[in-house]
């Protein structure tokens, strides 16, 4: 049987559209960084190199009898400037481009990628449906979700793409957006309630 942590590993390609608040520990990954549009030459070139590396150890650990299917390719994002991340234009983007691998992977099987161990601990997620130029939707939903909470970011937008968007029409693709967050506040009272202070 094939390792596929895409089916094993709900809790991490799992989400529901509405945001909720999960915790993630460390997880591999082969990566690349670069920066430009998603799209252009240097990402599409980086998106390849990423899947050969990935394919590569796939076939060194086909050998050893630990088989897996290559998991989805995500990227997290991030732009270096004070301005709000949508009003950067896209050729300023910048990226870390990611596939997890599973356990049985290490160091020595990987050539053409680095090999590296994330974490982004809490962090609240939701699912995406629909072309990339509608994430804004999402993410105003997450943003409501984090003030309600009472989180901020921290750490770099996350995103797995579920869908291959070469196959899927752009009104069915599935993504997961991810937002690593830390608590700032205690979480808002609804509409109308009072806080109770312990006497």
């Amino acid at each position: 049987m094939k390792i596929d942590l895409a089916k094993t590993d709900k809790h991490y390609y799992g989400a529901r559209r509405d945001p909720a608040l999960r915790t993630f520990d460390a997880y591999d990954y082969v990566t690349v960084t670069g920066s430009g549009a998603p799209g252009g030459q240097a990402y599409t070139d980086a998106v390849a190199g990423l899947y050969r590396a990935a394919y590569g150890a796939a076939k060194i650990a086909k050998t050893i009898g630990q088989d897996f299917v290559v998991p989805k390719l995500e990227g997290q994002w991030w732009v270096e400037s004070d301005e709000p991340a949508l009003s950067v234009p896209r050729d300023q983007w910048h990226w870390k481009l990611m596939i997890r691998m599973p356990d049985v992977v290490t160091a020595d099987m990987v050539t053409g990628a680095i090999f590296e161990s994330l974490t982004e601990g809490e962090a609240i997620q939701a699912l995406h449906l629909g072309p990339y130029s509608t994430e804004p939707e999402t993410l105003a939903r997450m943003e409501a979700f984090m003030t309600t909470e009472g989180l901020a970011m921290n750490g770099r937008h996350h995103e797995i793409y579920l869908s291959d968007p070469r196959r899927a029409p752009a009104a069915t693709t599935k993504t997961i957006l991810r937002h690593p967050v830390r608590r700032i506040r205690d979480r808002a009272l609804p509409a109308g309630a009072h806080q109770v202070l312990p006497t």
